[in-house]
Protein backbone atom coordinates (compact mmCIF):
# COMPACT_ATOMS: atom_id res chain seq x y z
CA UNK A 1 0.00 0.00 0.00
CA UNK A 2 3.02 2.08 0.26
CA UNK A 3 3.33 2.71 -3.26
CA UNK A 4 -0.22 3.37 -4.08
CA UNK A 5 -0.51 5.74 -1.26
CA UNK A 6 2.49 7.45 -2.87
CA UNK A 7 1.23 7.26 -6.08
CA UNK A 8 -2.14 8.61 -4.88
CA UNK A 9 -0.82 11.62 -3.42
CA UNK A 10 1.43 12.96 -6.32
CA UNK A 11 -1.57 11.65 -8.75
CA UNK A 12 -3.55 14.58 -6.76
CA UNK A 13 -1.19 17.25 -7.53
CA UNK A 14 -0.42 15.74 -10.79
CA UNK A 15 -4.35 16.07 -11.66
CA UNK A 16 -4.71 19.16 -9.84
CA UNK A 17 -1.66 20.95 -11.81
CA UNK A 18 -3.72 19.97 -15.32
CA UNK A 19 -6.36 20.85 -14.55
CA UNK A 20 -4.71 24.39 -12.99
CA UNK A 21 -3.19 24.52 -16.55
CA UNK A 22 -5.93 23.32 -18.68
CA UNK A 23 -8.10 26.55 -16.82
CA UNK A 24 -5.29 29.46 -17.77
CA UNK A 25 -5.05 28.91 -21.22
CA UNK A 26 -8.85 28.41 -22.07
CA UNK A 27 -9.46 31.90 -19.92
CA UNK A 28 -10.91 29.88 -16.78
CA UNK A 29 -11.23 32.49 -14.02
CA UNK A 30 -7.73 31.78 -12.03
CA UNK A 31 -8.87 32.12 -8.11
CA UNK A 32 -10.38 28.49 -9.30
CA UNK A 33 -7.52 26.88 -8.85
CA UNK A 34 -5.75 28.53 -6.29
CA UNK A 35 -9.32 27.22 -4.06
CA UNK A 36 -9.75 24.26 -5.56
CA UNK A 37 -5.56 23.98 -4.75
CA UNK A 38 -6.05 24.93 -1.21
CA UNK A 39 -8.72 22.25 -0.45
CA UNK A 40 -6.56 19.54 -2.32
CA UNK A 41 -2.87 19.93 -0.79
CA UNK A 42 -3.66 19.07 2.61
CA UNK A 43 -5.11 16.00 1.04
CA UNK A 44 -2.36 14.82 -1.09
CA UNK A 45 -0.18 15.60 1.38
CA UNK A 46 -2.14 13.89 4.15
CA UNK A 47 -1.77 10.50 1.51
CA UNK A 48 1.93 11.41 1.53
CA UNK A 49 1.74 11.62 5.57
CA UNK A 50 0.11 8.33 6.00
CA UNK A 51 2.29 6.55 3.84
CA UNK A 52 5.44 7.37 5.87
CA UNK A 53 3.99 6.80 9.09
CA UNK A 54 1.47 3.36 8.79
CA UNK A 55 2.84 1.28 5.38
CA UNK A 56 6.20 0.13 5.50
CA UNK A 57 8.04 1.28 2.20
CA UNK A 58 10.84 -2.16 2.57
CA UNK A 59 10.91 -4.39 -0.47
CA UNK A 60 9.13 -7.48 0.34
CA UNK A 61 8.18 -10.92 -1.44
CA UNK A 62 4.54 -10.73 -3.54
CA UNK A 63 2.26 -12.78 -3.64
CA UNK A 64 2.02 -15.11 -7.02
CA UNK A 65 -1.23 -13.85 -8.23
CA UNK A 66 0.87 -10.39 -8.02
CA UNK A 67 3.82 -10.89 -9.91
CA UNK A 68 4.74 -10.03 -13.37
CA UNK A 69 1.31 -9.34 -14.96
CA UNK A 70 1.12 -6.28 -17.14
CA UNK A 71 -2.95 -6.45 -16.82
CA UNK A 72 -2.06 -5.71 -13.28
CA UNK A 73 -0.22 -2.99 -13.59
CA UNK A 74 -2.61 -1.10 -15.96
CA UNK A 75 -5.08 -1.54 -13.54
CA UNK A 76 -3.66 -0.09 -10.34
CA UNK A 77 -2.24 2.57 -13.26
CA UNK A 78 -6.07 3.16 -13.73
CA UNK A 79 -7.81 3.08 -10.63
CA UNK A 80 -4.53 5.90 -9.49
CA UNK A 81 -4.99 8.09 -12.05
CA UNK A 82 -9.27 7.62 -11.72
CA UNK A 83 -8.66 8.46 -8.03
CA UNK A 84 -6.63 11.12 -8.11
CA UNK A 85 -9.02 13.43 -10.95
CA UNK A 86 -12.27 12.43 -9.11
CA UNK A 87 -10.39 14.25 -6.07
CA UNK A 88 -10.34 17.48 -8.38
CA UNK A 89 -14.10 16.82 -8.30
CA UNK A 90 -14.14 16.88 -4.78
CA UNK A 91 -12.00 19.92 -4.04
CA UNK A 92 -14.10 21.67 -6.55
CA UNK A 93 -17.51 19.97 -4.66
CA UNK A 94 -16.33 21.72 -1.58
CA UNK A 95 -15.25 24.89 -2.65
CA UNK A 96 -18.97 25.00 -4.20
CA UNK A 97 -20.45 24.16 -1.09
CA UNK A 98 -18.70 27.19 0.86
CA UNK A 99 -19.35 29.62 -2.02
CA UNK A 100 -23.23 28.80 -2.27
CA UNK A 101 -23.45 28.36 1.56
CA UNK A 102 -27.08 27.85 2.72
CA UNK A 103 -28.88 28.09 -0.99
CA UNK A 104 -30.18 25.11 -2.92
CA UNK A 105 -29.19 26.86 -6.40
CA UNK A 106 -27.12 29.41 -8.09
CA UNK A 107 -28.71 32.23 -10.52
CA UNK A 108 -26.05 32.48 -13.65
CA UNK A 109 -24.32 35.10 -14.50
CA UNK A 110 -25.48 36.75 -10.79
CA UNK A 111 -22.43 38.21 -8.75
CA UNK A 112 -24.14 38.10 -5.97
CA UNK A 113 -24.03 34.62 -5.63
CA UNK A 114 -20.88 35.01 -4.44
CA UNK A 115 -20.91 34.39 -0.83
CA UNK A 116 -17.44 35.49 -0.16
CA UNK A 117 -15.78 37.82 -3.17
CA UNK A 118 -12.45 35.88 -2.98
CA UNK A 119 -13.10 32.80 -4.17
CA UNK A 120 -14.46 31.94 -7.50
CA UNK A 121 -17.64 31.83 -8.74
CA UNK A 122 -19.68 28.71 -7.88
CA UNK A 123 -20.67 28.17 -11.82
CA UNK A 124 -16.63 27.63 -11.98
CA UNK A 125 -16.49 25.40 -9.40
CA UNK A 126 -19.22 23.42 -10.63
CA UNK A 127 -17.87 23.14 -14.12
CA UNK A 128 -14.51 22.18 -13.10
CA UNK A 129 -16.25 19.39 -10.91
CA UNK A 130 -18.08 17.63 -13.61
CA UNK A 131 -14.97 18.11 -16.08
CA UNK A 132 -13.13 16.22 -13.93
CA UNK A 133 -15.50 13.43 -13.34
CA UNK A 134 -15.62 13.46 -17.34
CA UNK A 135 -11.98 12.43 -16.86
CA UNK A 136 -12.27 10.67 -13.92
CA UNK A 137 -14.78 8.18 -14.76
CA UNK A 138 -14.12 6.65 -18.22
CA UNK A 139 -10.36 5.92 -16.05
CA UNK A 140 -12.42 4.25 -13.34
CA UNK A 141 -14.51 1.81 -15.67
CA UNK A 142 -11.39 0.97 -16.99
CA UNK A 143 -9.47 0.43 -14.19
CA UNK A 144 -12.50 -1.80 -12.53
CA UNK A 145 -12.88 -3.81 -16.51
CA UNK A 146 -8.95 -4.69 -16.11
CA UNK A 147 -9.43 -5.65 -12.72
CA UNK A 148 -11.81 -8.05 -13.86
CA UNK A 149 -10.12 -9.44 -16.43
CA UNK A 150 -6.67 -9.93 -14.40
CA UNK A 151 -9.27 -11.90 -11.64
CA UNK A 152 -9.91 -13.99 -14.14
CA UNK A 153 -6.48 -14.92 -14.52
CA UNK A 154 -5.62 -14.98 -11.03
CA UNK A 155 -8.56 -16.43 -9.55
CA UNK A 156 -10.01 -18.55 -12.30
CA UNK A 157 -13.45 -15.73 -12.10
CA UNK A 158 -14.14 -12.14 -13.39
CA UNK A 159 -16.15 -10.89 -10.36
CA UNK A 160 -16.92 -12.62 -7.04
CA UNK A 161 -18.36 -10.06 -4.57
CA UNK A 162 -15.20 -9.67 -2.78
CA UNK A 163 -15.21 -6.79 -0.29
CA UNK A 164 -12.72 -4.79 -2.42
CA UNK A 165 -14.46 -5.50 -5.57
CA UNK A 166 -18.03 -4.19 -4.19
CA UNK A 167 -17.17 -1.66 -2.48
CA UNK A 168 -15.62 -0.23 -6.26
CA UNK A 169 -18.99 -0.90 -7.75
CA UNK A 170 -20.71 1.38 -4.85
CA UNK A 171 -18.48 4.06 -6.14
CA UNK A 172 -18.85 3.69 -9.69
CA UNK A 173 -22.57 3.85 -9.36
CA UNK A 174 -22.36 6.62 -7.19
CA UNK A 175 -20.07 8.65 -10.05
CA UNK A 176 -22.44 7.23 -12.86
CA UNK A 177 -25.47 8.27 -11.30
CA UNK A 178 -24.30 11.77 -10.64
CA UNK A 179 -22.84 11.80 -14.85
CA UNK A 180 -26.46 10.77 -16.02
CA UNK A 181 -28.10 13.20 -13.34
CA UNK A 182 -25.86 16.12 -14.17
CA UNK A 183 -25.24 15.53 -18.17
CA UNK A 184 -28.71 13.99 -19.07
CA UNK A 185 -30.83 15.85 -16.86
CA UNK A 186 -29.04 18.69 -16.24
CA UNK A 187 -29.14 18.45 -12.25
CA UNK A 188 -27.22 21.14 -10.49
CA UNK A 189 -26.54 22.46 -7.41
CA UNK A 190 -25.76 21.56 -3.79
CA UNK A 191 -27.12 18.30 -4.32
CA UNK A 192 -25.25 17.18 -6.82
CA UNK A 193 -22.18 19.02 -5.12
CA UNK A 194 -22.61 16.81 -2.13
CA UNK A 195 -22.88 13.47 -4.05
CA UNK A 196 -19.67 14.76 -5.41
CA UNK A 197 -18.19 14.52 -1.36
CA UNK A 198 -20.02 11.17 -0.88
CA UNK A 199 -18.43 9.43 -3.71
CA UNK A 200 -15.05 10.62 -2.84
CA UNK A 201 -15.86 9.45 0.66
CA UNK A 202 -16.50 6.09 -1.21
CA UNK A 203 -13.15 6.34 -2.72
CA UNK A 204 -11.75 6.60 0.59
CA UNK A 205 -13.09 4.02 1.85
CA UNK A 206 -12.39 1.50 -0.83
CA UNK A 207 -9.20 2.36 -0.42
CA UNK A 208 -8.27 2.32 3.29
CA UNK A 209 -10.92 0.84 4.69
CA UNK A 210 -11.38 -2.48 2.64
CA UNK A 211 -7.73 -2.64 2.41
CA UNK A 212 -7.08 -2.71 5.90
CA UNK A 213 -9.97 -3.84 7.85
CA UNK A 214 -11.95 -5.85 6.05
CA UNK A 215 -10.61 -9.23 5.05
CA UNK A 216 -11.00 -10.80 1.32
CA UNK A 217 -8.52 -11.35 -1.43
CA UNK A 218 -7.13 -7.67 -1.56
CA UNK A 219 -5.48 -7.90 1.34
CA UNK A 220 -2.52 -6.70 0.56
CA UNK A 221 -1.58 -3.85 3.02
CA UNK A 222 1.17 -5.52 4.92
CA UNK A 223 0.44 -3.60 8.41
Amino acid sequence: MWEFTVAFGWGIVLCYALFEWRSRIGGGEPAVGRTVGAILLPVALAMLAVSLAFFPSDVRPVVPALQSNRILGAHVAAMVLSYAALSVSFGAAVGYLVQTGGRSFVRPGRTQDRRFASLPAAEALEELANRSVLVGFPMLTLGVALGAYWAYSAWGRYWGWDPKETSALVTWLIYAGYLHARNLRGWKGRGAAWVLVVGFAAVLFTYFAVNLWVAGLHSYAGV
